[in-house]
């Protein structure tokens, strides 16, 4: 008979579920951004970056925790890896952001809101599966479906770049606008890797 974890991970899950929440605000945010005028959008870059700052914070707060903890819910460096993970896609978003309002870029590509449409439905697959990390066998259609998306997002991704790359922009514009997207593409993929780590955690836990 395996004997459940809830009890000795409690805090662990907490601290996951407030990441996937704060995940879920930042890409909110993040569709936002990318469809407000650009006069709006250094506001947004100071609240997006606060979001990131407390992602940061429950980062932090697992790591410390599992320092702390003698007994953990799963391998340590699985904690650790999926701390990671998660954190990784705010900082992806929160670079794009940045860099969209450093470089004061105009309108965006049209593949710009789907690439983040995408990030959303990532966001909200991954919000709805950390509080459920206790028992990560049952997360399969989470897995799944995330890498599903991922490779949706791969092909935004090169027709935003086939677009970029027509000639129809100077080159300055395409350099700027390829390092935004590129960020993008990065929080896609950190997505992906976030439910890789879910995978892996369940097939240990088998």
């Amino acid at each position: 008979m395996r004997i459940s974890r809830k009890p000795t991970g409690m805090r662990f899950f907490e601290l996951f579920t407030e990441i996937g929440a704060n995940i879920g605000a930042s890409v909110e945010l993040l569709r936002e951004f990318v469809r407000a005028p650009a006069e709006q959008r250094a506001e947004l870059a100071v609240r997006m970056h606060a979001l990131e700052n407390a992602g940061d914070d429950t980062t932090h707060a697992i790591i410390e925790h599992l320092d702390r903890s003698f007994v953990t819910p799963f391998d340590r460096e699985d904690i650790y890896r999926l701390a990671s993970r998660l954190d990784d896609v705010v900082d992806h978003m929160d670079a794009a952001v940045d860099l969209a309002t450093l470089y004061r870029v105009g309108e965006l590509p049209d593949g710009v809101p789907v690439q983040v449409d995408l990030l959303c439905r990532a966001a909200q697959l991954t919000a709805a599966a950390m509080p459920r990390l206790a028992e990560p066998q049952e997360l399969t259609a989470f897995w799944v479906e995330v890498n599903q998306l991922e490779n949706e997002a791969d092909q935004v991704y090169r027709r935003l770049l086939s677009e970029l790359f027509n000639g129809e922009r100077d080159a300055l514009e395409v350099m700027k606008l390829k390092e935004v997207v590129d960020e993008l593409e990065a929080a896609a993929d950190a997505f992906e890797h976030v439910a890789n780590a879910v995978h892996s955690i369940a097939v240990k836990e088998a």
